[in-house]
Formats: C-alpha cells, sequence, structure tokens
C-alpha cells in the first residue's frame, strides 16, 4: 500500500516575494530582551512600594517612612515611563519583523492562512478581535513555514499568547485598583497584582523570543530545502 503524496502548497498571491527574516528577527530579540530588562526593573519598583505600603498599614510613622513612599512613588512611575517606551520601541520592530514572517508565509502556502495580508498589522489594533487575530495570524505563519506535510503544532505560540493576553488583563486590573486605591493597604494590594502583570509579561517576552527565533529558523530552513512554489524569490 503506497503512502499518499502530500498536496503541494498553493502559489502565492500577486506581490509576496520571499525576504529573509534574520536580520529583523535578531532585532525583534534584542528589543524583547529590553522588555524584560524594563519588566525587571518594574518588578524591583513593585517590591519597593509593596515594603513601603506594607509598613504604613502596620502603622510605621515618621519622616524616614514618608522619604521611603515618596521614592517608591518617583520609582513606580519612572518603571511605569520605561515599559511603556520599551513596549512602543518593541512593537514597532516586532511588527516589522511579524509582517515579512506572513509574507513570507504566504509564499510558502496562501492556503494556509485565513486572514488577509493586512490584519497583520491591523490586528493589533482593532478592538476585541485583537484578542485573538494576531495570534491566528502567527499560528497561520507557523503551519505555512513548516516542512511540507508535516503537521508540527505551533505549541509555542499558543503558550505565548495565553500569557501575554494574561498579563494585560492582569495589569489592566492592577492598574485600576492603583488609581483607585486610597488606603496603603489597598496600595498594597494594587503593588502586589501589578508584581504579577510584570512577572507574567516576563514570562510572554521569552517566550515570545523563542517563537521570534523558531519561527525565522523554521522559514530559513524551508528556503534551504528547495520547497518552493515557483516563482517565489523576486
Amino acid at each position: 500500500m503506497t503512502t499518499p503524496m502530500p498536496v503541494p502548497p498553493n502559489a502565492a498571491s500577486p506581490g509576496a516575494f520571499l525576504r529573509s527574516p534574520a536580520a529583523l528577527g535578531r532585532a525583534a530579540v534584542i528589543m524583547l530582551g529590553l522588555v524584560i530588562a524594563t519588566d525587571l526593573f518594574a518588578c524591583y519598583a513593585d517590591v519597593r512600594e509593596m515594603n513601603v505600603t506594607g509598613d504604613l498599614t502596620d502603622g510605621v510613622a515618621g519622616a524616614d517612612v514618608i522619604d521611603r513612599a515618596d521614592q517608591a512613588d518617583a520609582l513606580y512611575s519612572i518603571a511605569g515611563v520605561a515599559q511603556g517606551v520599551a513596549l512602543v520601541a518593541t512593537a514597532v520592530v516586532y511588527l516589522c519583523w511579524l509582517w515579512r514572517i506572513r509574507v513570507n508565509a504566504e509564499v510558502f502556502d496562501a492556503s494556509r492562512h485565513r486572514m488577509k495580508r493586512g490584519w497583520t498589522i491591523g490586528a493589533w489594533f482593532c478592538p476585541v478581535v485583537n484578542l485573538w487575530f494576531p495570534h491566528r495570524i502567527v499560528a497561520d505563519s507557523w503551519d505555512a513555514s513548516a516542512p511540507w506535510g508535516s503537521r508540527s503544532g505551533h505549541r509555542p505560540v499558543d503558550a505565548w499568547w495565553t500569557l501575554w493576553i494574561a498579563s494585560l488583563l492582569v495589569g489592566r486590573f492592577a492598574n485600576s485598583s492603583s488609581r483607585q486605591g486610597q488606603t496603603a493597604d489597598e496600595l498594597h494590594e494594587a503593588a502586589g497584582t501589578m508584581l504579577s502583570s510584570d512577572c507574567l509579561d516576563i514570562a510572554a517576552a521569552v517566550l515570545a523570543i523563542v517563537v521570534v527565533v523558531r519561527l525565522t529558523r523554521l522559514q530559513e530552513r524551508k528556503v534551504l530545502s528547495g520547497e518552493l512554489p515557483a516563482p517565489a524569490l523576486g
């Protein structure tokens, strides 16, 4: 009994040409490393905030604790700004990498993609659908970049997205709690929640690096394997 041959991939859409994602992949990894660094700094700020609000909750008073509270608040604000700047800068580089990955994946197999190419960027900025469209785009690109006929899953993509969404939700709750907090105890709890969010974001950034590295390598290996519909190179 003969083994059925896998169906060849569909030809790419007009205007889709292969370009190496390696340089953009390296840049994305560096920027994600910057995100991790700012998150670690934010974790330190969270702990400082928790310590001083914990002392205030316990009834500690005096000039020393007031100075520590002012320093903790300033550190908290600096950490938030640093995280925001790192996030924006990383998003620009990451989306450039993702666009190239998506176009290359379309060259490999256009039939694998459930979303139009324009959603590669737009999906991140549309309310509600940005909770799952970006994951779908990356997962489809992963599937199209996998060796022809393979059934490799994309668990790293699933894990990364789950942690990313969790960090966003916990972070929003922490920000809301911090803004509404009136007592030292409430601010202490908000800082603890923010610490959890920052830890989740670190884990998500680590997995994002894994996804960038593995997806970039998948595409490089596929090009070297010669599994390309013609014409594929521009």
